[in-house]
């Protein structure tokens, strides 16, 4: 195992130790110390595995369940499935893996709310939205890239809010919910598919305007 894996072990073994002290505590300073101590560690090992802070250890986390989510996705061999029910599935264990921790997932995204701390949100649900989409396979290069990560991260995050509010039995009211949402991310996608296919079969208004204006100057037609 490499320094830098070995790093990420550490780090993700504080964090996880973490979550039984933040409903306690909130995502602060003490409890990553209370949680090196679970560990028998250096209490101040944190302030050094996290050197940006706690906001730091939240975005850790973040990238913590990405890569369990990806593992899980491997093991469970989804490529049998349609695209929108690997989507739906890989959000739906993002989610519902952490149902044990559900009041430290909802701390952590209230803290990354706070002032000074929009980069690091904004990042991880990129983040995770990337992760979705790689997992399920996705290729894409082009633009699709950001506007299929753009739209997913939108789906996310508001089926995870309604996930942390949510008091129905097995969350069965969350997940019809993300259906809703991935439905209407689906009819937005293949508007935008069909519309650029339509734009494609039209002239470049701008390479017709050029084609006209050179045509004025070849029979000594000037502008005025």
């Amino acid at each position: 195992m490499s320094e830098a894996e070995k790093l990420q072990e550490l780090r993700d073994r504080l964090v996880l130790a973490a979550l039984g002290q933040v409903p306690f505590e909130g995502w602060s300073q003490r409890a990553l110390q209370e949680a090196a101590k679970d560990l028998e560690l250096d209490p101040s090992i944190g302030e050094r595995l996290f050197p940006g802070g706690v906001v730091e250890a939240v975005g850790h986390f973040s990238d913590l369940a990405d890569r369990r989510m990806i593992e899980a996705a491997v093991a469970a061999d989804l490529s049998a499935k349609r695209l929108s029910d690997r989507i739906r599935w890989l959000i739906r264990y993002r989610i519902e893996a952490w149902a044990d921790q559900r009041e430290s997932v909802r701390r952590a995204v209230t803290y990354l709310t706070l002032p000074g701390h929009g980069k690091v949100a904004v990042q991880a649900g990129w983040r995770t939205a990337d992760a979705i989409w790689f997992a399920a396979g996705d290729k894409a290069t082009d633009f699709s890239y950001y506007t299929k990560r753009a739209t997913l991260t939108g789906v996310f995050t508001a089926t995870l809010l309604y996930w942390l509010q949510d008091e129905s039995e097995e969350f069965a009211d969350s997940w019809g919910f993300l259906d809703r949402r991935l439905a209407d991310a689906l009819r937005f996608t293949r508007f935008r598919s069909s519309l650029q296919k339509r734009m494609a079969k039209c002239s470049n208004p701008l390479q017709l305007l050029g084609m006209r204006a050179g045509a004025r100057r070849r029979f000594g037609v000037h502008e005025s």
